[in-house]
């Protein structure tokens, strides 16, 4: 019998060897990648309630993925996907200018870690209206890029650290006091109406769940800080797998995500349940994504190799499965919609048609990247996959989005708690 009933959406008990199974299994990037395919295999046999798809639009997408691709980075020497490239938005590298602050790669290596994890925790879905203007440029930044920039100047300017002589660090201490007041403040979130930010409340929560964390799991996070994982990292040898790293993200920050489903008491994330999931034992019918841990995870990659940590086999991990990559897939008809009322209402972030657009994005921008790297002539290896999705998939969704909705919004609605998305 599965041990997970789809009728009444309970997730039977088992033995807790079981569900330390079942929660690893899928904790990893393979099983992102298995249950995902798994729906795309349905949605191919016309047997999914909400989508159908056509592999004929997939050269379509591949085309325009590489024309931007070309637009930002002519040499096609692209960066890993992830949040370093949002701290250089408007072509400011404040990067650069903080590992100069930090005066030296060591002590730089941390502070981006701790950076990085913060930024990318509170990096959902920003909402059409909200902006953020920089005082030190005078540039006016909106969805990701403004997020980034507005938690790295909150970061210099001490936020997330207790102590008041080391400013650029994050620590459990002052994680903890972060409330929806200081953390508006600091994105430039106004009164009722006024820049009004998608999920402010629950991007504070989750800054303050992870102070909890840090302080209770001094194992991953000596130090009660984001970056003590660095060094336990370190610890273990000169290299990490990508994969391996994505498990400590999911081990050590699986409590801070609020109301979603447990097994054998562990919080499993970003993991929802779908009937085409598939799979077996207590597992079953479950789809994991785990969108903002990949994410965090190809964003660590850089300050590792700061730190002298080679991080290796990246083509483990998957395509994210949010908004930008699934908006590009589903507006140039690859991902189509059975009924109209899929782009009109707004849905949970459990309701079956999200997760089912989110597999099948997973799923299908394997298919677009190979497509890429045909077109192209390059093997996986020159070009991985996380380098597409930044050269790339996400650019492409946001710039079809733009020319197709105003506001540049995503083409299906989903109610955002700042946590998701």
């Amino acid at each position: 019998m599965s041990g997970y009933d789809l009728g009444s959406g309970f997730i039977a008990p088992g033995s807790a060897a079981d569900a330390g199974t079942a929660v690893a299994y899928l904790r990893s990037p393979l099983a992102v990648r298995v249950r995902s395919t798994n729906v795309l295999e349905a949605g191919l046999l016309g047997e999914l309630r909400h989508f159908r798809v056509d592999r004929g639009q997939v050269d379509a997408v591949a085309d325009l993925v590489i024309a931007v691709t070309r637009a930002n980075y002519p040499n096609l020497r692209i960066p890993v996907h992830g949040r370093l490239g949002h701290f250089r938005a408007g072509g400011v590298d404040r990067v650069a200018q903080l590992i100069e602050a930090c005066g030296g790669d060591g002590v730089a290596a941390e502070a981006l870690v701790d950076l990085v994890v913060v930024s990318v925790l509170i990096d959902a879905a920003a909402g059409d209206t909200w902006r953020y203007r920089e005082a030190a440029t005078g540039l006016e930044l909106a969805r990701s890029e403004g997020l980034a920039v507005a938690s790295l100047r909150a970061f210099q300017a001490g936020l997330f650290s207790a102590d008041a002589l080391l400013p650029l660090r994050v620590d459990a201490a002052a994680l903890r006091g972060i409330d929806e007041a200081t953390l508006g403040d600091a994105l430039q979130v106004g009164p009722v109406g006024d820049n009004a930010l998608v999920g402010l409340e629950g991007r504070a929560s989750l800054l303050r769940r992870l102070g909890e964390v840090l302080d209770d799991n001094a194992a991953l996070f000596p130090g009660g800080r984001p970056s003590g994982l660095l060094k336990v990292v370190k610890d273990r040898g000169g290299e990490v797998r990508a994969a391996d790293l994505l498990g400590d993200l999911l081990e050590g920050l699986g409590p801070i995500w609020p109301g979603r489903l447990e097994l054998g008491g562990v919080n499993l994330g970003d993991c929802w349940r779908h009937p085409a999931a598939g799979g077996t034992g207590m597992s079953a019918g479950l789809v994991p994504f785990h969108q903002l841990s990949q994410r965090l995870a190809y964003s660590l990659f850089e300050p590792f190799e700061l730190a002298g940590v080679k991080v290796v086999q990246h083509g483990a991990m998957t395509g994210l499965a949010e908004h930008r990559n699934g908006g590009l897939l589903l507006d140039l008809g690859v991902i189509v919609p059975r009924y109209d009322a899929i782009t009109r209402n707004v849905y949970p972030a459990d309701a079956e048609v999200v997760v089912e657009w989110r597999a099948l994005t997973v799923a299908l921008l394997d298919w677009v990247a190979d497509a890429v790297r045909e077109k192209l002539q390059v093997t996986p290896d020159q070009l991985p996959l996380a380098r597409i999705l930044e050269g790339g998939t996400w650019h492409a969704g946001r710039q079809v989005a733009r020319e197709r909705r105003p506001g540049g919004g995503s083409p299906i609605r989903v109610e955002s708690d700042g946590t998701v998305f």
